[in-house]
């Protein structure tokens, strides 16, 4: 098997002594959905969380991190985030803001840390798996140390009909 090479995320979390498993997928670049990720991980869609990026009126940027699934919703966000409304940014200044690219962004290891949401389903969880940063690559690790490592607030912030 091909060596796994770490990646920005991956490295802070061996700084931050936290404990995770980078797992390869097969990438398909006609589907980059979440949903995609857990058939080829074999997981449960509800334990593949994918990362937001959403921009307030008041706040700037913010990070919201939910199930694979789901949909964020807009108004929860903006709430929770100190703002009156919230919208996601546009694909193309998510690679300037952030330094990933869709399929591939990581709550950890951006350009800057801004305030993190991730959503309370994933407490469920003994493990969730988010990007590691690229396409192809996701971590596993305990949701109690990413929320640690990201000082992330704990929330419901999807849609109520999902």
């Amino acid at each position: 098997m091909a060596k796994i090479e770490k990646t920005n995320a991956a490295r802070l979390l061996d700084r931050a002594k936290i404990g995770y498993e980078l797992i390869p997928y097969t990438v398909d670049e006609s589907d980059l959905a979440a949903t995609h990720v857990a058939e080829e991980l074999g997981e449960d869609i509800a334990q593949v969380f994918k990362t937001l990026i959403l921009r307030g009126d008041r706040t700037g940027h913010f990070v919201c991190v939910v199930p694979g699934d789901c949909e964020v919703d807009l108004k929860k966000a903006a709430k929770l985030s100190g703002n009156k409304s919230a919208q996601m940014i546009p694909m193309k200044e998510l690679l300037p803001t952030t330094g990933y690219i869709r399929g591939g962004c990581s709550p950890i290891g951006m350009k800057k840390r801004f305030p993190t949401f991730i959503h309370l389903s994933c407490e469920g969880f003994e493990a969730i798996y988010i990007s590691a940063g690229v396409r192809g690559l996701q971590l596993k690790l305990a949701p109690r140390d990413l929320i640690a490592y990201t000082d992330a607030v704990v929330a419901d912030l999807i849609s109520e009909n999902e």
